[in-house]
């Protein structure tokens, strides 16, 4: 197999709370979600702590393929949750929290799972690429926000419109009728968005957070088929040059509200064919 991974921290110098590992045909990435300032987490743990750990016991699970994605996912969730001991509220609503975007090879098909925002992308052996995103939490973000309602990025009011925003989230967090995201929740793994492509088909696999599809699904600057061809041509640094690049054109948000003016980014693409 061949594979190329590319992940950048959102700000110089701050931690990445991202995660991807790469194993014999699975691949894993991870997305760290933190809650804004101002709010309790109740855990003595950070996202990244969160991401890697989550991710690490993952990367192992895959590898049984006697366990579905979802179990495997499932299990691992259920490790963390033992993982932060007595030291941790872990009924918090606002707990450090995941997304989840997994693709894995088994005998002649490819399985995939999907939990919250990020984003699996098929390349096909024919016809255009298929994109995969769970988007229970962008329904419900168009829900919540109204765009005109988001104030600048970096100004106190945005700060307080992120906190307040959050406040809403949690209580649709792993609920039905809201968005399902690994936390300290096992059973949210059994909602993830799950599939099987037959492996024939597929020409190659990218799984991104969505800290690198905002140019296709926040800025609409790209689509699918052309991140793809930056992926297959140029690789993963490239499209987070590229994210980066849009970023700095809109540094208030005022032209793409958003919740951060820069994200942590990464994207894995895995070539099966070429």
């Amino acid at each position: 197999m061949q594979v190329v991974v590319g992940t950048e921290p959102g700000e110089p110098g701050r931690e990445n709370e991202d995660f991807a590992a790469v194993l014999p045909g699975a691949v894993v990435v991870i997305d760290g979600a933190s809650a804004p300032a101002g709010l309790e987490s109740g855990c003595s743990h950070s996202v990244a702590w969160y991401a890697r750990t989550l991710g690490g016991l993952l990367a192992g699970a895959v590898t049984d393929q006697s366990l579905t994605l979802a179990e495997a996912l499932e299990d691992s969730i259920e490790r963390v949750v033992l993982a932060h001991g007595g030291t941790c509220d872990v009924g918090s609503p606002h707990s450090p929290s995941a997304t989840v975007a997994v693709a894995r090879a088994a005998g002649d098909r490819l399985e995939y799972l999907v939990l919250a925002d990020s984003t699996v992308l098929f390349g096909r052996a024919s016809g255009e690429p298929l994109a995969v995103t769970d988007d229970r939490l962008e329904l419900l973000r168009r829900q919540i926000d109204r765009r005109e309602e988001i104030p600048p990025s970096g100004s106190d009011v945005h700060a307080f419109a992120l906190l307040s925003r959050a406040e809403k989230f949690a209580a649709y967090r792993n609920q039905p009728g809201g968005f399902w995201v690994a936390s300290t929740k096992p059973a949210a793994a059994r909602e993830a968005l799950t599939g099987v492509l037959s492996l024939d088909a597929v020409a190659s696999v990218s799984v991104m957070t969505d800290g690198a599809t905002r140019l296709v699904d926040l800025f609409g600057l790209h689509t699918w088929a052309k991140t793809l061809h930056t992926l297959n041509a140029e690789g993963p640094a490239e499209l987070i040059r590229q994210t980066r690049k849009a970023e700095a054109t809109d540094p208030d948000g005022k032209r793409w509200p958003r919740g951060k003016t820069r994200d942590d980014a990464t994207a894995v693409h895995w070539v099966l064919q070429s």
